[in-house]
């Protein structure tokens, strides 16, 4: 008998005391399921499901780093502006003080939060160790806008942050909540959080960041993949991402080599390329010389007809020369031609100085440079982190392809 006054029988029907005969008042107890079959409902994964949950924490984690970066600058400008006004009088309380009646509950619950992180050892850094640092976005905003007198005179406009943080206010629900983020309300966020770190006077301090903006994620861990900015995988991919124009619109300096820089003949007008060259740009185009024998082990690798690829070459160099010849001064517009075998096409745009764009591609054997994978690499001598190993750093992929386009520029011949 159990301790209950109940007798519990033993599942298994071939023992004494089966569920058959068991005698009333007798607890039942269910029978195991067989071996093999299922409990519940199904809780792996599939590819589908883990393809989803991928796409989810990369949004999440991006979106991160953007709410992060605005919350922080925006704690200093707070500290900046309202600590010189209430901590003469208030001292550590200023943050109390400044809150207000208003603020009085959340400010509060701030200061509750702080003394249980003090408490449990939450508190790594003892920069940390204040109420300012307890403060949400919105109530960060909510001092801003109590105060805004004390703000008016460095920012211009009042409504621009109130509507760039109203945007971010979405993007922070659903990220501190772990639910899905659209595509489309990552790439809001990303602006609007471009927009208010410019202007809260955070921008970047990346000199090329005028032709290809330096995105959160990039400044943060772009020194594990050298100077490299961008991947796409393919020209068309590229151009839709980066077009044309931004690429080489407002250019000083151009350096392209390949077989018939198609990136720059076929995208930008030669009507463009006149104003370019006439504003001051200096500009080195390196083809692929159309009657060597490059060209013709080129055309087999790709299955092109006899001379189809030697006669787009020509085209191309045909139509950079009228470029040339309706400039004031064509010196300021070279063209020449290589004999080597083509390894890449590579466009250097500012190569010269701290804000350098390169776009990349390697030849393979059977694609089309349309096809190729492209990659964006951001110049300007960054040297590139090892680690905290204690080595030194190197440079980036920017130097080794601008050295390997001035060899080869110097063993090149002129076109007349």
């Amino acid at each position: 008998m159990s301790s209950g006054g109940l007798e519990l029988p033993p599942g298994d029907s071939g023992h004494e005391g089966s569920s058959m005969d068991a005698p009333p008042g007798a607890v039942s107890l269910a029978r195991p399921m067989e071996m093999g079959s299922q409990i519940g409902p199904e809780l792996d994964w599939g590819p589908d499901a883990w393809s989803e949950v991928r796409t989810r924490a990369q949004r999440a984690g991006r979106a991160y780093i953007w709410l992060n970066l605005v919350e922080q600058r925006l704690r200093a400008v707070v500290a900046a502006v309202l600590r010189p006004i209430y901590e003469p009088v208030h001292g550590d309380d200023w943050v109390i003080a400044a809150a207000g009646p208003a603020g009085q509950e959340w400010v509060q619950r701030a200061v509750a939060v702080r003394e249980v992180s003090r408490r449990k050892g939450y508190l790594l850094d003892p920069a940390d160790d204040n109420i300012l640092s307890f403060l949400t976005l919105p109530q960060l905003r909510e001092l801003m806008v109590q105060h805004w007198p004390c703000f008016e005179p460095y920012f211009d406009d009042r409504r621009d942050v109130e509507l760039a943080l109203d945007e971010l206010e979405v993007t922070r629900n659903v990220v501190s909540r772990n639910r899905a983020l659209s595509g489309t309300v990552l790439a809001q966020a990303e602006r609007a959080s471009a927009r208010l770190l410019d202007i809260l006077g955070a921008g970047s301090d990346v000199p090329s960041a005028r032709r290809l903006p330096v995105d959160a994620v990039e400044d943060l861990v772009g020194d594990r993949y050298a100077d490299v900015v961008a991947v796409h995988s393919d020209r068309v991919r590229l151009l839709r991402q980066f077009p044309a124009e931004d690429i080489f619109g407002g250019a000083r300096r151009l350096d392209a080599i390949g077989i018939g820089l198609n990136l720059l003949v076929q995208n930008f007008s030669g009507r463009r390329l006149v104003r370019l060259a006439e504003s001051g740009c200096r500009v080195r185009l390196l083809f692929l010389n159309p009657a060597s024998s490059a060209v013709k082990r080129r055309e087999r690798e790709l299955g092109l007809k006899r001379s189809e690829l030697s006669r787009s070459v020509e085209m191309n160099i045909l139509h950079m020369r009228r470029v040339r010849a309706k400039l004031r001064d064509p010196g300021a517009f070279e063209i020449q031609v290589f004999d080597e075998t083509p390894r890449f096409t590579a466009y250097l745009v500012d190569g010269d100085g701290s804000d350098g764009i390169a776009v990349v591609q390697s030849y393979l054997r059977r694609t089309r440079g349309m096809e190729a994978p492209v990659l964006v690499l951001r110049g300007g001598g960054r040297v590139v982190k090892a680690g905290d190993t204690g080595e030194t750093g190197e440079s980036g992929l920017f130097t080794t392809y601008r050295e390997e386009f001035e060899a080869a520029w110097i063993d090149s011949r002129p076109v007349s």
